[in-house]
This record gives structure tokens, sequence and C-alpha cells, in this order.
């Protein structure tokens, strides 16, 4: 089964970077690298409790940042990583700019929207 990677730009307070984001389909939230979060000047806004896959639990901080993937901007929440961290494309982002994966043609894809 092969990865899935995507660039984008992330923009914050203090400036935007490219970013090189792996899709995650199993990770709500789009997670922000330690040095990249900081150098864009984001701010925690709140902390969360996550539920790994094997079953264990972390608690982050979130805060909100602007992104541009391929097919689209928009402001989205990130969990804010902590040193060691990779960049993650979480599920909410890519709904919020129309977009899919699915995991039967292994393709990413224009959602359906409904009104």
């Amino acid at each position: 089964m092969r990865m899935i990677y995507m660039e984008g730009t992330v923009r914050g307070p203090k400036g935007e970077e490219t970013v090189r984001f792996l899709l995650d389909t199993g990770t709500d939230y789009t997670l922000l690298p330690h040095d990249l979060w900081q150098r864009i000047g984001l701010e925690p806004t709140r902390t969360e409790d996550f539920r790994l896959v094997d079953g264990s639990r972390m608690t982050r901080q979130m805060s909100e940042c602007y992104i541009t993937l391929p097919d689209g901007s928009t402001t989205t929440p990130v969990i804010l990583g902590e040193p060691g961290d990779e960049a993650l494309l979480g599920v909410v982002t890519f709904e919020e700019i129309g977009q899919v994966f699915n995991p039967f043609t292994r393709r990413i894809q224009k959602m359906r929207l409904r009104l």
C-alpha cells in the first residue's frame, strides 16, 4: 500500500511556509511539526485529548491557521506538534476544501456536496 503525500502552504501571524503532508485518513485534524508552527507564529488556543490507534491517549495543544492545498484554501484547526512529530493532513482540513480520499480507487476526488 502506497502512502499519499501532498504539498501545501501554511500561514500564520509571522509568515508562511511550504510543507509536505502525509494524507492520514485516520486523523481528524491536521498536525503541524513543532518547529514549523513556531516559525509561522501560531499560539495554542485550546487543548484536546486524542486516542491513538493502539488505544492509548495523548493530550495536544491546538490552534488555527490558513492552509493552501493544490485544490483549494481554507482556515482550519491544527494540532500543534511536539518535537519529532511529522506533518499530517487530517480529514477535517481535506473535507473543508471539498476533497475526499476514495479507499477503493486510492485516489483523491471532489466531494459530492449536499445543501
